[in-house]
């Protein structure tokens, strides 16, 4: 039911066209990281820098165990030749799916329709999907949920950014400061008692008792 999904909401499947065939989500996803992200149409131009931007970044995601899946109100048809756009404009090509949602069946389930402005409607008056971002664990957990209205468009950096502080705060007990980026310290977990702490983090960095910096730990 749309309005429903909250962190930590189970992600719900779907069945639905793409321009790289039927795509059975949970199916597609299995075992994998996964980001469904949307966008209000194809051939407009915020979307256009978009998927230009995620098509170069793929190849980074895909090291993390990622799988990237737009969606789009238009049909598959459509999506072939924006795809042939996006590559023209930006340099990116894109590999993976783009789902067609015509019927907004998959924009409901995942509460991607814009409340906030009334005229965002196609030519039937189907109202058109938000900007939505959606990473959801192996678990098929759903872990972030960022929304941005049509006129703002994202930041594909910081997308991954987030996996890498999910992934690695999955791993070990801690957590991701501000405008933290792979390579420099975490904080320890509030958690992590102190005696364990100092087991697990020997170069541990105490700055308040509830404030505790460390290296993250090599794989």
């Amino acid at each position: 039911m749309a309005g429903s999904l909250r962190l930590g909401s189970q992600a719900p499947d779907f069945t639905a066209d793409s321009n790289v065939g039927k795509i059975g989500f949970h199916n597609y996803i299995e075992g994998s990281w996964a980001i469904l992200f949307s966008h209000p149409q194809d051939f407009t131009p915020v979307c256009t820098t978009e998927l230009g931007a995620f098509a170069k970044l793929e190849p980074e995601f895909t090291k993390r165990g990622v799988k990237l899946l737009g969606l789009s109100a238009d049909t598959t048809e459509s999506h072939g030749t924006w795809i042939k756009d996006i590559a023209e404009v930006t340099g990116g090509n894109v590999q993976f799916p783009i789902i067609a949602d015509p019927d907004r069946v998959v924009a409901n389930k995942y509460d991607m329709i814009d409340y906030q402005d009334p005229t965002n409607i196609d030519r039937s008056s189907l109202p058109l999907t938000i900007r939505s971002v959606f990473i959801i664990d192996p678990k098929k957990i759903i872990r972030i949920i960022i929304s941005y209205p049509a006129s703002t468009g994202r930041n594909a950096t910081e997308i991954l950014r987030v996996v890498d502080s999910l992934q690695a705060s999955d791993k070990y007990k801690i957590a991701t400061p501000i405008d933290w980026v792979p390579g420099q310290d975490v904080i320890v977990a509030n958690s992590v008692k102190a005696d364990e702490a100092k087991q697990l983090f020997p170069d541990l960095r105490i700055i308040k008792p509830y404030l505790r910096y460390t290296a993250l730990p090599q794989a």
